[in-house]
């Protein structure tokens, strides 16, 4: 399951990123200027290599030199996506006890459960962020493809909601289908054989979240809906219902990225990004809801087991781009990043006095 980056920002406009990189942007503002890519994914399913090399090569462009683009034409069923978003509305709608019950602060070294409305501030803004969500992890038995249905899952469901977790679990499993293509597009993208990275996804990394963003009257400068962040594992899928999501260029701008029906944003992360040794950009991003209404979304998190040994790939390895993160397992990063995320949210609530 995922937790992202968060970035402390301080009056110098510069990120400190939880993952241990600095980035700096010139102005708070966000600009519809830049866009990210888009591309037409159709031909992962194409019986021509020759083809899904073509797509690679378009997808591995975007991933050096942004992080972000959109993919249309993908087959995944969209009805399960406003199922999804559906339930999110209709979960987040109830009692604060009742969200409480699946509180993520009862399973300290995984992110999954219910994340309350305003609960963490990590960049120390005059307003807490805008934003309450509810993670949940994989689970081998909703995987036909997994090598052990039984294999026990890690989750915190709440209670007397059985349609909620069968259409929460139904797109995910529909979204780890699409991820699988899309981790054999990744390795043809590094000039690796296609079928480089199948015996790391067979039981992946593959939790999802879903999000509710009450509209937002504060300036952008004393509150953000999620603040600037980075993903954990090796790329996300994001459902989005509106406007929201923002990303930062190479430039040092803020884009705004705005959804299109049908299509999901994807993005690199951290994971990729460390075993890629840099080659693939894990780009900084965050939400701000200036619609004027609630915006609803839900990413989904994909990664290799926890077991993967993140080794650089050879080939982002040379004498110009040297080896620049020790070598763990995915498990380990993951234990790590959410230990240091819950630790850095509890220290500045404290701090805070709240």
């Amino acid at each position: 399951m995922s937790i992202t980056t968060t970035a402390q920002v301080s009056e110098s406009t510069t990120l400190r990123l939880v993952n241990g990189k600095s980035i700096t942007f010139s102005s708070n503002e966000a600009s519809e200027a830049e866009s990210i890519p888009a591309i037409d994914v159709s031909r992962i399913y194409s019986p021509d290599l020759a083809d899904r090399q073509a797509l690679a090569e378009e997808i591995g462009s975007a991933s050096r030199h942004i992080g972000f683009f959109t993919i249309t034409n993908h087959g995944v069923d969209m009805q399960l996506a406003t199922n999804t978003l559906d339930q999110a509305k209709q979960f987040f709608a109830s009692d604060r006890d009742k969200k409480m019950e699946v509180y993520t602060g009862l399973m300290p070294k995984e992110f999954c459960g219910y994340h309350p409305m305003e609960e963490y501030n990590p960049h120390g803004q005059k307003l807490q962020n805008l934003h309450e969500a509810y993670n949940w992890n994989y689970d081998a038995s909703k995987d036909a493809e997994a090598p052990d249905p039984n294999t026990p899952s890690i989750n915190l469901w709440p209670s007397d909601m059985p349609v909620f977790q069968e259409r929460l679990c139904a797109y995910q499993t529909a979204l780890i289908g699409l991820a699988r293509r899309l981790t054999r597009v990744f390795a043809l993208a590094l000039h690796l054989p296609e079928d480089a990275f199948d015996k790391f996804v067979k039981a992946p990394e593959a939790g999802m979240r879903i999000l509710h963003y009450p509209a937002q009257t504060a300036s952008r400068t004393d509150q953000n809906g999620i603040g600037a962040h980075t993903d954990v594992e090796h790329f996300t899928i994001i459902t989005a219902d509106s406007d929201g999501l923002e990303v930062l260029s190479k430039s040092r701008q803020w884009i705004k990225v705005k959804p299109t029906p049908g299509s999901f944003v994807v993005n690199i992360a951290d994971c990729f990004m460390r075993q890629t040794n840099d080659v693939f950009v894990s780009t900084v991003h965050r939400v701000i809801n200036e619609t004027g209404h609630k915006r609803y979304a839900c990413p989904f998190f994909w990664g290799f087991n926890r077991s993967t040994v993140l080794t650089p790939i050879n080939s982002c390895v040379d004498e110009d781009n040297p080896q620049r993160y020790p070598v763990m397992t995915a498990g380990e990063y993951y234990e790590w990043r959410t230990t240091r995320q819950k630790t850095l949210w509890r220290f500045r609530k404290q701090e805070s006095g709240e």
